[in-house]
């Protein structure tokens, strides 16, 4: 491979995290039997999918949107509106946890288990 292209993947680095967040979150919420695992595995993905929309968001050669008063040159910014998305989406994620919790905890007092397979073998 040559310096440019090597460089240019590994300066992609938050897309690599994104995948590899995105497999181990999956992998999580797929193979795993234990529900609180399951909800882990849901929270990785939610905090990988947050990384990959923060990172294509973000462009090279523009700033912040912090306006200060005694600039008069013409400075393009980034857009804040995928940050607040994702501040919103952070809030749910954090409401979609906790109702998740609160259904295993009645699970387990119902079945005296969190595991997937013997709550389905005694349904």
């Amino acid at each position: 491979m040559k310096k440019v292209e090597l460089g240019w993947i590994l300066g992609r680095y938050n897309y690599w995290v994104f995948v590899i967040l995105t497999l181990i979150g999956f992998y999580a919420m797929i193979a795993k039997n234990n529900l609180i695992k399951k909800i882990i595995g849901m929270n990785i993905f939610q905090t990988a999918i947050f990384l990959f929309y923060i990172s294509i968001a973000d462009i090279e050669g523009k700033r912040a949107p912090i306006i200060v008063s005694n600039i008069t040159e013409h400075i393009n910014y980034v857009n804040p509106l995928p940050h607040v998305l994702i501040l919103t989406a952070i809030v749910v994620c954090v409401s979609t946890t906790a109702v998740a919790l609160t259904l295993i905890m009645k699970i387990y007092q119902e079945f005296k288990t969190i595991e997937e397979d013997k709550i389905m073998e005694a349904l």
